[in-house]
């Protein structure tokens, strides 16, 4: 029988908190059961196992993220909304480093595929791409381009693998700038 209050909404946030305070891969129904004074048992009732939490965090900690990024690129295009999209991804990467660790998990792509926030991402990375006119296979090797490098980079600064005087904002700054050329100036399909 469900404990009374609990909810699988209710874990996943509790969850998504736990992930930023003490580390995605501390998120274990023991750890969510002691936050809630339960028993781990009475968490079954509303999650299989802890594969299946983390796969709903990194469901919701993607909608966040994504729900970010569309505020910032709205009516943008070109460099502006990719400076943008690149703004709100590592913010959010720095501001909710456990939720952005469960957005990089390896998940089943079918249930990718069903996720309304994965097809928003979809859309809107896409769709920021497409006005530098990439069309397939390149906006694929494109979006690869740009997640390859927003992640290092907020992997880098969260770390302090960044150990040089200079600014970490203005270097961050060149970095789109590069995107950006790289972007317009995209090499032909192959």
């Amino acid at each position: 029988m469900p404990r009374a209050g609990l909810t699988p909404d209710l874990l996943v946030a509790a969850a998504a908190d736990l992930a930023d305070e003490a580390g995605f891969d501390n998120v274990t129904l023991s750890a969510l059961a002691r936050r809630f004074g339960v028993k781990d048992a009475s968490l079954y009732s509303h999650v299989k196992n802890v594969q299946d939490l983390r796969t709903r965090l990194a469901l919701h900690a993607g909608a966040e993220m994504i729900d970010r990024i569309a505020l910032a690129v709205a009516g943008r295009a070109g460099k502006e909304a990719l400076a943008a999209f690149a703004g709100a991804y590592r913010e959010y990467a720095l501001l909710h480093p456990g939720r952005y660790a469960a957005t990089q998990i390896p998940m089943d792509q079918t249930l990718v595929a069903e996720a309304p926030a994965f097809r928003r991402t979809a859309d809107i990375t896409y769709g920021m791409l497409r006005a530098y006119g990439l069309e397939e296979p390149d906006l694929t090797d494109a979006v690869r381009l740009l997640r390859s490098t927003f992640h290092g980079y907020c992997a880098l600064e969260a770390g302090g693998g960044f150990g040089a005087p200079r600014d970490v904002q203005r270097s961050w700054d060149k970095a789109i700038d590069a995107l950006h050329t790289a972007l317009t100036h995209w090499p032909g399909s192959g």
